[in-house]
């Protein structure tokens, strides 16, 4: 039995492996699994693996009975936590007990033998076979798991922790119903799809007429399967505009196909929230940007895929979402300038000592040194950002800013380093380096280098 420490710490080490070797290690212990092996933590491997899993190019895994089980609705799965249920996604941690669920109450006999049926299977490497159990099971297994729920609703609920999970089991109860078809929009959309063309989305109208003539309220998951499966998952909006023949948030946001719409306006928030998060000073720039990116990516592109307006539903989400995105960089943007100037040394000037020079005594306080250079790189990383995020102004406004603080100090900076000596001198290079950092920041590393080449003259001078 591991310990906490050694658990955590060989997770570490397997989240860390390279792709292909953390596929054949997988794969590995997936079989001893079939096999009834007792010697390896499987559970414990396999999440570990799974951050190195995700980062492969190999995204074939051993088809498991309980992979196979889930495959017409492996493309809603999400990791938690959650606040709240959203309709087309499911936690993974709703699996294991629908299995245990449906394995040892619902259906007892026939998961016992689907279960055998394909270990035997895949053990023998006839994965056809394998695949083809599963399709006769999963309309069984969705029947009885809708039929058990709506028998006792109270008991389901409980079992599965409230209404989020009752509301994850009826959604992979539906989902199995449609297994069949859902997979055929997996073997149309082989991931990831870099661009849902023409020929694509008709081949999927196809099937979503199919499904709406064999399990019709699993049909608005079929755009949720394909968005799924993108590149660029905004795209899935095409698939709905087909269907509904409407090109207008107000219409679409109406119907069934409006989920599409609701999960992608649903990451919006998500992004907006983590956005909203990052306090002053000591925040993660780059998982600040990556948000911003995500955020703004996300929230041009639904506006070039259809008609947003502005009294909409989705239309005044997005505003709001805009709105607080805006006002958060705006705080970020404001005090970005008064943070760079902060890191360059200055003392009082004048009778009164209202001004302030730069002071060549002080030594660059290393705190102030990395949090200038922090809310530099946010700056610098928001230029192609801000205009979408309703920012643009502030931005410009403090990069007008932090540059006028910059070319005052570097001017006297480089004048101070043709007499500088002994320790001043120390302390004057060092004031260098940073504003050469910010400068390559701010302006451009063009900009940067030409200051070195000053600053070697300036030093040349003095020597």
């Amino acid at each position: 039995m591991l310990t906490s420490e050694k658990t955590d710490l060989l997770q570490s080490f397997l989240g860390s492996l390279p792709g292909h070797l953390a596929a054949r290690l997988a794969k590995a212990v997936e079989v001893d699994r079939l096999t009834d092996g007792t010697s390896l933590p499987h559970d414990v491997i396999l999440s570990g693996l799974r951050p190195s899993l995700r980062r492969s190019d190999n995204p074939h895994r051993t088809p498991t009975p309980l992979r196979l089980l889930c495959r017409p609705f492996e493309d809603l799965l999400v990791d938690g936590p959650r606040k709240e249920k959203q309709k087309g996604r499911i936690l993974r941690a709703s699996v294991m007990p629908l299995w245990t669920w449906l394995a040892q109450t619902v259906l007892p006999a026939e998961s016992k033998s689907y279960h055998d049926e394909v270990k035997a299977a895949v053990l023998a490497y006839k994965f056809d076979i394998a695949q083809a159990r599963a399709e006769a099971f999963w309309p069984v297994a969705g029947e009885a798991l809708r039929a058990a729920v709506a028998k006792d609703h109270k008991d389901a609920r409980l079992r599965f922790n409230g209404d989020g999970g009752l509301a994850d089991v009826e959604e992979m109860a539906l989902m199995l119903l449609a297994g069949s078809r859902m997979v055929e929009v997996q073997a149309i959309m082989p991931k990831p799809v870099p661009v849902l063309d023409l020929d694509l989305l008709w081949r999927l109208r196809r099937v979503y007429d199919a499904v709406v003539e064999s399990v019709p309220d699993a049909a608005p998951y079929v755009p949720v399967v394909t968005m799924a499966r993108l590149a660029k998952p905004w795209e899935a909006l095409r698939l709905a505009l087909l269907i509904t023949h409407q090109t207008v948030d107000t219409l679409i946001s109406s119907t069934d196909m409006g989920l599409v719409g609701d999960l992608l306006f649903a990451d919006l928030e998500h992004y907006r929230g983590a956005i909203n998060a990052a306090h002053h000073p000591n925040f993660d720039e780059g998982a600040l940007l990556a948000n911003l990116a995500a955020f703004t990516e996300i929230s041009s592109a639904v506006v070039k895929e259809i008609d947003i307006r502005r009294d909409g539903k989705w239309g005044k989400r997005l505003l709001k979402d805009r709105a607080a995105v805006g006002a958060v960089m705006d705080g970020f943007m404001e005090r970005a300038p008064k943070e760079i100037a902060a890191a360059l040394p200055t003392q009082k000037s004048g009778f009164s000592g209202s001004g302030r020079l730069p002071d060549f005594t002080r030594p660059v306080d290393p705190d102030r040194h990395a949090r200038a250079l922090r809310y530099a790189r946010l700056m610098g990383g928001s230029r192609l950002l801000a205009a979408a995020a309703s920012f643009g102004a502030k931005l410009k406004d403090a990069m007008d800013e932090a540059g006028a603080v910059l070319r005052r100090y570097v001017e006297d900076l480089v004048k101070e380093m043709r007499t500088a000596e002994g320790p001043r001198r120390e302390v004057v290079e060092r004031q260098f380096q940073l504003c050469t950092e910010l400068t390559a920041i701010v302006f451009s590393e063009e900009e940067a280098e030409f200051l070195r080449r000053r600053g070697k003259a300036a030093l040349s001078a003095a020597a």
